[in-house]
């Protein structure tokens, strides 16, 4: 990721120009301005949060900040520029916005619809009693957004958090409730249960638990509990020790809804 894009999103001149209404949370949409450079950016105030009873511990700006801290220092996934300032409603998180094109990644589609190569997820009907499978790409960069949702936890990758970027590359957005203690993997990125982890995913993997005992873990401190923390460590370590992606647990809902 450009610096000067980390730069812009931590200093620049953030002004609100409207809000995002299907958020469940106050999800701001802003422009961004430093020394003649201009974007745009989401802003979470802290100020407009909804109190979970599951997630008591800290703010959900702060998980989604630390989420981004977990991707940058390994390469598992991308996350867009994602820090915790003040803003016009207060402190907050303000994430880079990241242009999308008309591509999708993860899909609802026919059974005979499902382009070439792509994992299905379930099988299901529409509302007029057709059958149409959730499937999603088999792309490298969407299957390590796959394992960054397994170590961080995501309670709530729908297709819609899956973006592809106008530059080719594959980011995951919106991670407020992620890093909870408790198992709680809630995703529509099943299509690897089961398959071996990639190599060159296991190596960044084994570099998490790296930087975990260090700068990184320091940092997480200021969003995370302690042991929250340890259960982010001890869930990469299981990833690491079967060397699959984990298969949707009997007693836990798997996948989000609505979908997207």
């Amino acid at each position: 990721m450009d610096p000067a894009d980390v730069d812009l999103v931590t200093h620049g001149e953030l002004e609100v120009e409207g809000r995002l209404l299907d958020a469940s949370n106050a999800t701001l949409y802003c422009s961004l301005r430093l020394d003649g450079r201009t974007a745009n950016a989401v802003y979470k105030p802290i100020a407009g949060e909804r109190p979970l009873w599951d997630f008591p511990d800290g703010t959900l700006a702060g998980r989604e900040v630390a989420t981004y801290l977990i991707a940058t220092a390994t390469g598992l996934g991308r996350v867009p520029p994602t820090v915790l300032r003040d803003g016009p409603l207060g402190e907050g998180m303000v994430q880079l916005w990241i242009d999308s094109g008309p591509t999708e990644l993860v899909d609802v589609v026919a059974p005979d619809d499902v382009p070439e190569g792509w994992h299905v997820v379930l099988h299901a009907h529409d509302r007029f009693g057709s059958p149409v499978v959730l499937a999603h790409s088999a792309r490298h960069d969407v299957a390590e957004l796959a394992l960054l949702d397994v170590v961080v936890n995501n309670t709530d990758r729908k297709g819609g958090h899956v973006l592809l970027g106008a530059d080719g590359g594959v980011y995951g957005v919106d991670h407020g409730i992620c890093l909870h203690t408790e198992p709680k993997l809630r995703t529509v990125l099943w299509g690897w249960a089961g398959k071996p982890v990639p190599p060159e995913s296991a190596e960044k993997l084994s570099g998490l638990l790296d930087v975990l005992d260090g700068e990184l873990g320091d940092t997480l401190s200021r969003h995370l509990t302690d042991a929250e923390i340890d259960a982010l460590r001890a869930r990469t370590r299981d990833l690491l020790d079967t060397g699959a992606f984990p298969a949707p647990h009997d007693t836990i809902r798997a996948i989000p809804w609505p979908l997207f």
